[in-house]
């Protein structure tokens, strides 16, 4: 590392979700700084332009009355290499933030000497993202994430279990009783394949199928027929033929 580089210790994040409508539309401002023994970290989040929308119409969505959220403490040093190493790939792009995005202002001891528009932005906002889960699960606002998943076959019925917490960036398979760690960016790729597809929730169960098949409860406590209640959104991309064969290598060992 250079030496300008190693005078970097931390961050500070800000993004406006941009032409978003809301109740989803929002912004936020996120510090990091890593010069400690833990990664200190401030959130600020704060939903926007909500004023014409009624009671009603924020709930049907899925959020509450009062979803402006706001952290200040420590979230666990495994994140920082991470953080580290994104900045040290990123390239930097010149383009306004009109329609929205992230924006990153580099500390150096402490100060922030200018902020930059990363040219990768998706991976700005996902790591944004995934921090935020991780104030979440730290703050017990939000429980980690576990998805269940069956295989039924002519001869046994194979159960098991990914648990993902961001709050120490570790990821639990489970079967039969028996728990191990598994690689985090695996994980974290085969969740998004679970998400992509189209879940059918009228024929959904609240118990796992015994006929031969592979069942999927996203969290939810809804079981889906990988098939047929788990369909394909674009015929180009079998995401759920990509779904059965990452959890057919973790039941492989």
């Amino acid at each position: 590392m250079s030496s300008s580089k190693s005078k970097n210790t931390g961050l500070i994040l800000e993004y406006d979700s941009g032409i978003v409508p809301p109740p989803y539309s929002h912004v936020f401002h996120m510090e990091l700084d890593w010069s400690g023994n833990a990664l200190k970290t401030l959130l600020e989040l704060h939903y926007t332009d909500r004023e014409d929308l009624s009671e009603q119409e924020i709930l049907d969505e899925g959020f509450t009355l009062d979803d402006d959220f706001r952290f200040d403490g420590d979230l666990g040093k495994v994140w920082t290499k991470p953080i580290q190493e994104l900045l040290s790939s990123s390239k930097w792009s010149g383009k306004s933030l009109d329609e929205g995005g992230i924006r990153i202002g580099i500390l150096e001891n402490g100060k922030v000497k200018d902020y930059k528009t990363p040219a990768n932005q998706e991976e700005w906002q996902l790591l944004a993202q995934d921090l935020i889960q991780a104030i979440y699960e730290s703050t017990n606002r939000e429980a980690p994430l576990k998805v269940n998943y069956r295989n039924v076959t002519s001869d046994q019925t194979e159960d098991c279990s990914i648990t993902v917490q961001f709050s120490n960036r570790e990821v639990i398979f489970e079967m039969d009783g028996k728990k191990r760690n598994i690689n985090w960016e695996y994980a974290i790729q085969l969740m998004k394949l679970v998400f992509t597809p189209d879940y059918h929730y009228e024929m959904a169960k609240e118990s796992a199928g015994t006929k031969r098949g592979q069942y999927i409860d996203c969290g939810d406590g809804y079981w889906h027929q990988l098939g047929k209640g788990v369909v394909n959104i674009d015929p180009s991309f079998d995401a759920v033929g990509k779904i059965q064969e990452g959890f057919e290598d973790l039941l492989a060992g």
